[in-house]
Protein backbone atom coordinates (compact mmCIF):
# COMPACT_ATOMS: atom_id res chain seq x y z
CA UNK A 1 0.00 0.00 0.00
CA UNK A 2 1.12 3.45 -0.95
CA UNK A 3 -0.21 5.87 1.93
CA UNK A 4 -0.01 9.90 1.74
CA UNK A 5 -0.70 11.91 4.54
CA UNK A 6 -1.04 15.63 4.55
CA UNK A 7 1.58 15.94 1.88
CA UNK A 8 2.92 19.30 1.08
CA UNK A 9 5.53 19.78 -1.81
CA UNK A 10 6.74 23.35 -2.82
CA UNK A 11 8.95 24.66 -5.84
CA UNK A 12 10.03 28.20 -3.85
CA UNK A 13 7.11 30.12 -2.97
CA UNK A 14 4.86 28.09 -5.44
CA UNK A 15 3.02 25.47 -3.83
CA UNK A 16 2.73 22.49 -5.48
CA UNK A 17 0.55 19.81 -3.76
CA UNK A 18 -1.33 20.85 -1.06
CA UNK A 19 -2.12 18.63 1.88
CA UNK A 20 -2.68 15.45 0.00
CA UNK A 21 -4.45 12.76 1.75
CA UNK A 22 -4.45 9.25 -0.18
CA UNK A 23 -4.50 5.41 -0.19
CA UNK A 24 -3.44 3.48 -3.07
CA UNK A 25 -4.06 -0.59 -2.15
CA UNK A 26 -1.80 -3.13 -3.50
CA UNK A 27 -2.31 -4.24 -7.27
CA UNK A 28 -3.95 -1.33 -8.56
CA UNK A 29 -3.33 0.21 -11.92
CA UNK A 30 -4.23 3.67 -11.31
CA UNK A 31 -4.03 6.73 -14.03
CA UNK A 32 -3.10 10.30 -12.38
CA UNK A 33 -4.51 12.97 -14.52
CA UNK A 34 -5.39 16.78 -14.11
CA UNK A 35 -4.74 20.02 -15.87
CA UNK A 36 -1.03 20.83 -16.67
CA UNK A 37 0.65 22.39 -12.98
CA UNK A 38 -1.40 20.36 -11.29
CA UNK A 39 0.96 18.12 -9.69
CA UNK A 40 1.31 14.81 -11.19
CA UNK A 41 4.32 14.42 -12.05
CA UNK A 42 5.84 15.73 -8.74
CA UNK A 43 3.16 13.23 -6.90
CA UNK A 44 5.49 10.86 -8.93
CA UNK A 45 8.83 12.12 -7.65
CA UNK A 46 7.62 12.50 -4.27
CA UNK A 47 6.81 8.76 -4.03
CA UNK A 48 10.07 7.99 -5.91
CA UNK A 49 12.03 9.59 -3.29
CA UNK A 50 13.41 11.99 -5.59
CA UNK A 51 11.84 15.04 -4.03
CA UNK A 52 11.65 15.73 0.06
CA UNK A 53 8.08 16.52 0.67
CA UNK A 54 7.57 19.71 2.39
CA UNK A 55 5.36 18.30 5.00
CA UNK A 56 3.44 15.40 5.46
CA UNK A 57 4.02 11.44 5.16
CA UNK A 58 4.55 8.80 2.59
CA UNK A 59 4.66 5.21 3.63
CA UNK A 60 5.21 2.09 1.44
CA UNK A 61 3.51 -1.09 2.88
CA UNK A 62 3.45 1.38 6.20
CA UNK A 63 7.16 2.19 6.45
CA UNK A 64 8.04 5.69 6.29
CA UNK A 65 9.65 6.47 2.96
CA UNK A 66 12.64 7.91 4.49
CA UNK A 67 12.96 4.92 6.20
CA UNK A 68 14.64 2.90 3.37
CA UNK A 69 17.88 2.72 2.20
CA UNK A 70 17.87 3.70 -1.54
CA UNK A 71 18.94 0.25 -2.79
CA UNK A 72 15.53 -1.00 -0.82
CA UNK A 73 13.70 1.77 -2.31
CA UNK A 74 15.36 0.67 -5.41
CA UNK A 75 13.63 -2.77 -4.83
CA UNK A 76 10.48 -1.46 -4.23
CA UNK A 77 9.70 1.10 -6.31
CA UNK A 78 10.73 1.75 -9.89
CA UNK A 79 10.27 5.19 -11.82
CA UNK A 80 9.96 6.54 -16.07
CA UNK A 81 10.65 9.93 -15.66
CA UNK A 82 9.13 12.33 -18.67
CA UNK A 83 12.10 12.75 -20.03
CA UNK A 84 14.91 10.51 -21.39
CA UNK A 85 18.62 11.36 -21.72
CA UNK A 86 19.99 11.12 -24.84
CA UNK A 87 23.47 11.85 -24.32
CA UNK A 88 24.39 8.66 -22.64
CA UNK A 89 27.19 6.40 -24.46
CA UNK A 90 25.54 3.04 -23.16
CA UNK A 91 23.81 0.59 -25.45
CA UNK A 92 20.24 -0.14 -24.85
CA UNK A 93 21.09 -3.39 -23.32
CA UNK A 94 23.04 -2.15 -20.96
CA UNK A 95 20.46 0.87 -20.31
CA UNK A 96 18.20 -2.09 -19.44
CA UNK A 97 20.86 -3.78 -17.26
CA UNK A 98 21.10 -0.73 -15.10
CA UNK A 99 17.33 -2.24 -13.48
CA UNK A 100 19.36 -4.64 -12.19
CA UNK A 101 21.55 -2.86 -10.29
CA UNK A 102 19.31 -3.02 -6.96
CA UNK A 103 19.93 -6.64 -6.25
CA UNK A 104 23.76 -6.45 -7.01
CA UNK A 105 26.76 -6.08 -4.42
CA UNK A 106 29.76 -4.06 -4.87
CA UNK A 107 31.98 -4.70 -7.33
CA UNK A 108 29.72 -7.78 -8.44
CA UNK A 109 29.04 -8.37 -11.88
CA UNK A 110 25.76 -9.26 -13.39
CA UNK A 111 24.49 -12.97 -13.35
CA UNK A 112 23.05 -15.01 -16.05
CA UNK A 113 19.97 -14.73 -14.31
CA UNK A 114 20.23 -10.57 -14.92
CA UNK A 115 21.04 -11.33 -18.57
CA UNK A 116 18.00 -13.37 -19.05
CA UNK A 117 15.90 -10.64 -17.31
CA UNK A 118 16.58 -8.20 -19.97
CA UNK A 119 16.33 -10.27 -22.56
CA UNK A 120 13.01 -10.95 -21.36
CA UNK A 121 12.08 -7.62 -20.81
CA UNK A 122 13.81 -6.10 -24.27
CA UNK A 123 11.31 -8.67 -26.05
CA UNK A 124 8.36 -7.70 -23.86
CA UNK A 125 8.57 -4.35 -24.73
CA UNK A 126 9.48 -5.32 -28.35
CA UNK A 127 12.91 -3.12 -27.81
CA UNK A 128 15.26 -6.72 -28.37
CA UNK A 129 16.18 -5.49 -31.53
CA UNK A 130 17.29 -2.14 -30.64
CA UNK A 131 19.84 -3.50 -28.11
CA UNK A 132 23.03 -2.79 -29.75
CA UNK A 133 21.77 1.20 -30.36
CA UNK A 134 23.19 4.12 -28.30
CA UNK A 135 20.17 6.87 -27.55
CA UNK A 136 21.15 8.79 -29.96
CA UNK A 137 20.32 6.45 -32.64
CA UNK A 138 16.87 5.66 -31.19
CA UNK A 139 13.76 7.69 -31.92
CA UNK A 140 12.39 9.17 -28.54
CA UNK A 141 9.82 6.55 -28.93
CA UNK A 142 12.23 4.13 -29.02
CA UNK A 143 14.26 4.93 -25.98
CA UNK A 144 11.01 5.38 -23.92
CA UNK A 145 10.01 1.86 -24.58
CA UNK A 146 13.94 1.55 -23.67
CA UNK A 147 13.25 2.96 -20.65
CA UNK A 148 10.12 1.08 -19.64
CA UNK A 149 12.56 -1.96 -19.92
CA UNK A 150 14.79 -0.60 -17.84
CA UNK A 151 11.92 -0.10 -15.05
CA UNK A 152 10.66 -3.79 -15.75
CA UNK A 153 13.90 -5.41 -15.46
CA UNK A 154 14.20 -3.79 -11.90
CA UNK A 155 11.41 -5.93 -10.96
CA UNK A 156 9.88 -3.70 -8.24
CA UNK A 157 6.35 -4.28 -6.58
CA UNK A 158 5.62 -1.00 -7.84
CA UNK A 159 5.68 0.93 -10.98
CA UNK A 160 5.61 4.64 -11.50
CA UNK A 161 5.53 5.74 -14.97
CA UNK A 162 5.42 9.85 -16.09
CA UNK A 163 3.69 10.03 -19.39
CA UNK A 164 5.40 6.49 -20.89
CA UNK A 165 3.19 6.58 -24.16
CA UNK A 166 4.15 10.74 -25.05
CA UNK A 167 6.40 9.99 -27.79
CA UNK A 168 4.79 6.96 -29.06
CA UNK A 169 2.60 6.31 -32.34
CA UNK A 170 -1.00 5.02 -31.16
CA UNK A 171 -0.22 1.24 -32.36
CA UNK A 172 2.97 1.40 -29.42
CA UNK A 173 0.53 3.05 -26.84
CA UNK A 174 -1.67 0.42 -26.87
CA UNK A 175 0.90 -1.82 -26.91
CA UNK A 176 2.90 -0.33 -23.82
CA UNK A 177 -1.10 0.36 -22.04
CA UNK A 178 -1.70 -3.57 -22.75
CA UNK A 179 1.68 -4.64 -21.57
CA UNK A 180 1.10 -3.15 -18.41
CA UNK A 181 -2.22 -3.67 -18.19
CA UNK A 182 -1.05 -7.50 -18.28
CA UNK A 183 2.06 -7.20 -15.85
CA UNK A 184 -0.85 -5.39 -13.36
CA UNK A 185 -3.28 -8.20 -13.81
CA UNK A 186 -0.85 -11.10 -13.59
CA UNK A 187 2.08 -9.88 -11.28
CA UNK A 188 -0.48 -7.53 -9.24
CA UNK A 189 2.17 -5.12 -9.70
CA UNK A 190 0.91 -1.81 -8.12
CA UNK A 191 1.38 0.57 -11.38
CA UNK A 192 0.55 4.83 -11.07
CA UNK A 193 0.65 6.34 -14.05
CA UNK A 194 0.40 10.06 -15.37
CA UNK A 195 -1.58 10.10 -18.57
CA UNK A 196 -3.19 12.92 -20.89
CA UNK A 197 -5.06 10.53 -23.30
CA UNK A 198 -8.13 9.83 -21.64
CA UNK A 199 -9.54 7.45 -23.82
CA UNK A 200 -6.08 5.25 -23.25
CA UNK A 201 -7.10 5.73 -19.79
CA UNK A 202 -10.19 5.27 -19.58
CA UNK A 203 -10.12 1.83 -21.60
CA UNK A 204 -7.08 0.01 -19.81
CA UNK A 205 -6.59 1.72 -15.96
CA UNK A 206 -8.62 0.63 -13.31
CA UNK A 207 -8.62 3.88 -11.39
CA UNK A 208 -8.11 7.33 -11.69
CA UNK A 209 -6.61 9.83 -9.35
CA UNK A 210 -7.78 12.91 -10.41
CA UNK A 211 -5.99 16.09 -9.10
CA UNK A 212 -6.90 19.84 -8.99
CA UNK A 213 -4.77 22.45 -7.79
CA UNK A 214 -2.49 20.26 -5.91
CA UNK A 215 -5.30 18.26 -3.97
CA UNK A 216 -7.13 14.91 -4.83
CA UNK A 217 -10.81 15.53 -6.64
CA UNK A 218 -11.55 12.31 -6.65
CA UNK A 219 -10.02 8.53 -6.34
CA UNK A 220 -11.80 5.24 -7.34
CA UNK A 221 -13.04 3.74 -10.15
CA UNK A 222 -12.23 4.89 -13.77
CA UNK A 223 -15.96 4.61 -15.06
CA UNK A 224 -17.24 6.50 -11.87
CA UNK A 225 -14.35 9.00 -11.64
CA UNK A 226 -14.04 10.40 -15.61
CA UNK A 227 -17.38 12.04 -16.23
CA UNK A 228 -18.01 14.52 -17.96
CA UNK A 229 -18.76 16.67 -15.17
CA UNK A 230 -15.33 16.26 -13.56
CA UNK A 231 -14.09 16.64 -17.12
CA UNK A 232 -15.39 19.98 -17.47
CA UNK A 233 -14.60 21.06 -13.73
CA UNK A 234 -10.68 20.01 -14.45
CA UNK A 235 -10.11 20.20 -18.19
CA UNK A 236 -12.60 23.34 -18.85
CA UNK A 237 -14.21 20.96 -22.07
CA UNK A 238 -17.53 19.77 -22.77
CA UNK A 239 -17.43 15.58 -23.25
CA UNK A 240 -19.56 12.99 -23.65
CA UNK A 241 -18.84 9.10 -23.46
CA UNK A 242 -20.43 6.55 -25.26
CA UNK A 243 -19.76 3.20 -25.21
CA UNK A 244 -16.49 3.57 -23.37
CA UNK A 245 -15.03 5.98 -25.84
CA UNK A 246 -14.79 10.08 -24.86
CA UNK A 247 -15.80 12.53 -27.46
CA UNK A 248 -15.07 16.45 -27.02
CA UNK A 249 -17.26 18.53 -28.52
CA UNK A 250 -16.32 22.53 -28.89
Amino acid sequence: MIKLSNLHYSYGDKEILKGLDLEIAKGRFCAVMGANGCGKSTLLKCIAGLNTAKGGRISLDGKDLAAYSTRELAQQLSLVQQQSHTDMEFSAFEIVLMGRNPYQKRLQNESEQDWKIVEECMKMTNTWGLRFSKPHEMSGGELQRVMIARALAQKTPVMLLDEPTSNLDIAHQMEIMQLLCDINANERKTILIVVHDMNLAYHYCQELLLLKSGKALYYGPMEEGLTPERIKEVFGVEAEIYQKNIFFRK
